[in-house]
């Protein structure tokens, strides 16, 4: 763990493991429930320091951050893919668009603009000039998952920085010496010392502390979303950000050629073992399109090299956990138990699952309703665009969707009419460049993430008036 960007050793240790073997990949120390005191008052100091830093000053430690993050790249990438089980080369990519998190969030720092407000438009205004600033919001709370330990983390502590509070991180313990290699690169990168705290440990330990602490203004987390709401329902008068969870849906409609897009759709539901927020879960197909778009995506799926993930050559590797593997399977089981028809895929070797093609499952089923966050693909097919939307919004998640289709009119109709925070045109929801704003609808989150506008959710406004007279 760090404090006031100092690392502290201690014999109680947390220890991370490859989910592909079980082996050991490293250890940190675990944080106790004092340590949230201590990191708190680090970044209490951290906030004052920070004060007398300026936007060009963030903006460089923030660059200089992007620069380390680079030369360190494989360090990163093999760090992660050990922890997490994500493939080497997804692993590499992530922290390339980690660096351009960082780039995006030293630009952001610059650009902290407030306005004038007229007030003698009022009846009242006369002689009174009016203007209005951005302001650090305070001591922020980052509470990060494990699926990507570098990059979802810097979209937390990268705009905290920018807009001038202290951070404390909170990385997922599955994934604890990412977030501490995190931190010590800021460090590195020459960021004020007491901004900068990683508690690394238990978070159901830790939580409730970090959570509750009345110095933390705000708290933005990403995870589950019963964890989600624990957080909201404990965190009492504080800003929350949330990115929750979802079961993203696909929309092949009657105009789309299944051949153009059966890639992509396998991509996105089978990167990263289906472990993303965002994956593709539910592939609504037009009728007239099932059975080929099936066989295409059968073929994707099978053609897919499953195993360890620091094989260059695997394409997916394990599910993070077997307790996780064991739940994918009784969702599998249940779905196929009420009539759906497994294509392909499922077959199990310690935390490894092979592609799964699920076609036919009730939509009460819970590989419709839930998340699954597994190596998954349910496809269903719809007569029409009325139903296809209706199926599409039949949840209680709203992250991004994607639709397929060469039709304006019904590119537009299904842009207004889905209820999600994302809706992508001839894109699988997967997709997401880091300057975006990202986040979600209904049980799929609060407010939005993106540099520019994550910096909008961690600053506060200050008015400011004059009366001259």
């Amino acid at each position: 763990m760090i404090i006031a960007g100092k690392t502290i050793e201690s014999t109680d240790r947390v220890v991370t493991r490859n989910p592909y073997d079980n082996s050991a990949a490293g250890d940190v120390s675990r944080a106790s429930e004092p340590d949230v005191a201590k990191a708190v008052e680090a970044a209490r100091t951290g906030l004052t320091e920070l004060s007398h830093q300026t936007a060009y000053d963030r903006s460089k430690t923030l660059l200089n951050l992007a620069g380390i993050l680079s030369q360190r790249t494989e360090q990163f990438a093999r760090t992660i893919a050990s922890e997490m089980g994500k493939t080497i080369r997804e692993a590499r990519a992530e922290v390339s668009r980690a660096v351009e998190t960082a780039t995006w969030s030293a630009e952001e720092a610059k650009r902290l603009y407030g306005s004038t407000v007229p007030m003698d438009a009022a009846p009242t205004g006369k002689g009174k000039t009016g203007l209005f600033m951005r302001v650090p919001v305070g001591i922020v709370a980052a509470i990060s998952p494990f699926n990507f330990p570098l990059n979802l983390s810097l979209h937390k502590i990268g705009p905290a920085y920018a807009a001038g509070n202290p951070f404390i991180l909170k990385p997922a313990e599955s994934t604890s010496m990412t977030g501490e290699m995190l931190g010590q690169a800021f460090i590195d990168a020459g960021a004020v010392p007491h901004a900068v705290n990683v508690l690394t440990g238990s978070g159901s330990k830790l939580g409730l502390k970090l959570v509750t602490h009345p110095d933390v203004r705000l708290i933005t987390f990403t995870g589950s979303r019963d964890v989600g709401e624990w957080i909201t329902r404990n965190a009492g008068l504080k800003k929350v950000v949330m990115e929750l969870g979802s079961n993203s849906a696909v929309v092949i409609a009657r105009d789309a050629v299944p051949e153009d897009m059966v890639k992509r759709v396998a991509l996105g539901g089978y990167s990263q073992a289906g472990q993303v927020c965002i994956s593709v879960q539910r592939v609504y197909v037009h009728e007239t399109l099932f059975d080929r778009f099936v066989d295409l995506l059968a073929q994707q799926a099978r053609a897919l090299k499953s195993g360890n993930q620091l094989d260059e050559s695997t394409d997916v590797g394990p599910v993070v956990s077997r307790g996780d593997v064991d739940r994918i399977k009784s969702w599998i089981d249940e779905a196929v138990a009420h009539g759906a028809r497994r294509v392909c895929g499922g077959d199990i070797d310690g935390n490894v699952m092979t592609p799964v093609v699920l076609a036919g499952a009730r939509e009460t089923d819970r590989v419709i309703q839930d998340e699954l966050f597994g190596p998954v693909l349910v496809v269903n097919k719809f007569r029409d665009d009325d139903q296809a939307i209706a199926m599409v919004n039949n949840s209680r998640y709203g992250l991004q969707a994607g639709v397929y289709t060469n039709d304006l009119n019904r590119a537009w109709r299904y842009a207004r009419e889905i209820h999600a925070g994302g809706v992508l045109i001839n894109e699988i929801p997967n997709f997401r460049v880091d300057l975006m704003p990202y986040g979600g609808v209904k049980e799929s989150g609060i407010g939005r993430e993106g540099p520019r506008f994550a910096v909008e959710e961690m600053t506060e406004i200050k008015l400011v008036v004059f009366h001259l007279g």
